[in-house]
């Protein structure tokens, strides 16, 4: 996400991150009007529902349309949630559990056919009763029903009831934690402390949806977007372009007049008290492939450009400074640590790889699986893949964030360990007490891209070296997150970008009752884990949480549900003439803020 969703994130290798194709205010082939326009490369998603935005791409483009009770501001560090929907922070009772929102008069919902007359309608508490409602419906099978299951007062009795429904589901059976109490106020109720709720309320899962677009649209509703986001749809072809127009109806915000020390003299503040968005109109083209985006850079039309493996030496020189050529023509070079960590799952309901009910093939199991990670030479991997770019993962909390050690990871990379352990999992040379080979199954978004395929070949030799057959399938984004959702999948590839710096964001994906459809894509249940999880989400951050942290990060090691690969470290390459861009740990909103100079 989206953190996640943010956001959850599976980016294949050498996918284009961060890239966009800048139209400026100048004439493009694409339109006959003059306007200030922000193109960029993207669109690869499922669609515009906000339930759906488990990705990075989804949370980006709904967050164009869509917008909720809070945001992160733009320029300040710490990341802080402020108010967007609301008219302030909320009051909190004292013991915690009772939050209640003010919601802004006079927001309005784009104009649309589903409303009568075609004039959209103010936004009240009701329609965010509405919208976190159908977070938890299990008919949607949101993969951010985690944000208020187990949370919110009588959400999992709500959720019981409802999915026994057959049929059109009524959203009017009453759930106590969520409160319209009158046209402008909202109460949510917890059950328990849940520290976290004020970074969840600013994923998209969060944001407001109204209920005539829902069931106007039906079925289509994801490709009918209906919020009261900076920009509203004007149109989408599918695996080719998207365009959105500025929201004549957007509600009031401007440009932030305060950050950090340093922003004022980067110019990241001269456009202090603008109205926002600062561009009138965004275009987004679906290209796979690397090489024409970097031609299209290289000719002045691309305003950032990430690097694949191939074109980095063009970009980068030998001291990981950006070259000459770059410097000449005014490009910028950003080096971004990314708060994420990439890895290899395990589907722990697999009958080849996963958890057996006997004890001696639950443990050949675990070595087959220690035996994988150990055949991967993740040093290797970062220099052939990424130039070095990346850094190898020790635990899947990131450097940054509480919890995150030093300690050595426990599979580095040791070709005749990985023997040992493969003969122990009952396959020695990889061939099983008949002389049948080992085959495992790999699942890998990016089908098409030169990145996947190098991918796929690096792990396929990995595992070779210890007599595993393993075949890679390269899937398309929107495929491989339906195998993941629906737990289709044996060994994946994997991502995670953490929602909100709380490591918690993490520790969810092994809790068991998030399994399959939910975001515990690996399906890995351990009554031990889910015990410390279940405590620690109403502990504040202090020592103590943090070394619990350290004892479940712990725990997955042992059982080797990931085998990680690393944490990465964005470049990024901007044009001068593109405006006010800071680097941000949760972008997906971040578009309404950015500028296009003539050039």
């Amino acid at each position: 996400m989206m953190p996640s969703s943010r956001l959850l994130a599976l980016l294949s290798a050498g996918a284009i991150i961060a890239t966009a194709i800048s139209c400026g205010p100048v004439f493009t082939s694409d339109s006959a009007d003059k306007g200030n326009t922000l193109c960029r490369v993207g669109g690869d998603f499922k669609g515009f529902d906000p339930v759906d935005a488990v990705d990075v791409e989804s949370a980006r483009e709904v967050s164009y349309v869509y917008e909720g009770l809070l945001e992160y501001a733009y320029l300040d560090r710490p990341y802080h949630p402020i108010p967007r929907l609301t008219q302030g922070m909320p009051d909190i009772s004292s013991d915690g559990l009772t939050y209640t929102f003010k919601i802004k008069p006079g927001v309005r919902f784009i104009d649309d056919p589903c409303f009568p007359g075609g004039k959209g309608r103010e936004v009240v508490a009701a329609d965010f009763v509405y919208s976190f409602k159908r977070v938890l419906d299990p008919h949607l099978e949101s993969q951010g029903d985690w944000i208020f299951a187990g949370h919110v007062l009588g959400a999992d009795d709500w959720v019981k009831e409802i999915g026994a429904i057959n049929g059109p589901v009524d959203y009017s059976v009453p759930l106590p934690g969520f409160q319209a109490t009158d046209k402008y106020t909202l109460q949510i109720q917890l059950a328990k402390p849940y520290p976290q709720l004020l970074y969840v309320l600013t994923m998209c899962y969060a944001f407001v949806v109204p209920h005539e677009a829902v069931e106007f649209y039906g079925q289509q509703f994801r490709r009918h977007p209906v919020g009261t986001g900076p920009f509203r749809l004007k149109s989408w072809r599918p695996n080719y372009r998207l365009e959105y127009e500025r929201n004549p109806t957007f509600n009031g915000q401007t440009y932030p007049s305060t950050g950090e020390p340093g922003d004022r003299a980067a110019g990241l503040l001269d456009d202090a008290g603008k109205p926002l968005p600062l561009v009138d109109r965004i275009v987004e083209y679906d290209i796979r492939e690397f090489y024409t985006v970097w031609q299209m850079f290289l000719g002045g039309r691309i305003f950032s450009s990430g690097l694949s493996k191939d074109y980095f030496e063009k970009a980068i020189a030998p001291d990981l400074s950006l070259s000459p050529d770059l410097v000449r023509r005014g490009i910028r070079l950003y080096k971004v640590p990314e708060p994420s960590t990439d890895y290899i799952g395990f589907n722990m309901l697999d009958s080849a790889v996963g958890v057996s009910t006997d004890p001696v093939i639950n443990e050949r199991h675990r070595k087959l699986r220690q035996a994988f990670a150990s055949a991967i030479d993740v040093k290797k991997y970062v220099e052939v893949i990424f130039n070095n770019r990346y850094m190898p993962a020790n635990s899947f909390i990131p450097p940054g964030v509480a919890g995150h050690t030093d300690k050595p990871y426990a599979y580095e990379f040791n070709l005749e360990r990985a023997k040992q352990l493969i003969a122990e999992a009952g396959f020695p040379g990889g061939r099983d007490e008949h002389g049948n080979a080992l085959r495992l199954t790999m699942i890998l978004p990016g089908a098409g891209s030169t990145g996947a395929r190098q991918e796929a070949d690096f792990y396929e030799e990995a595992l070779r070296a210890i007599g595993v057959e393993l075949i890679v399938q390269q899937l398309s984004f929107a495929e491989y997150l339906r195998r993941e959702h629906d737990g289709e999948t044996q060994v994946f590839w994997g991502a995670w970008i953490i929602d909100y710096p709380d490591a918690q964001n993490f520790l969810q994906l092994f809790y068991g009752p998030n399994k399959c459809p939910g975001i515990n894509a690996c399906n890995y249940q351990n009554p031990a884990f889910d015990r410390q999880y279940e405590r620690i989400l109403t502990m504040a951050d202090s020592p103590e949480r943090t070394a619990l942290y350290e004892q479940m990060a712990d725990m997955t090691t042992t059982d080797c549900v990931w085998a990680l690969l690393d944490y990465r470290l964005e470049y990024g390459l901007y044009q001068p003439w593109f405006q006010n861009y800071k680097p941000h740990g949760f972008p997906y909103p971040n578009g309404k803020y950015y500028k296009v100079l003539p050039h």
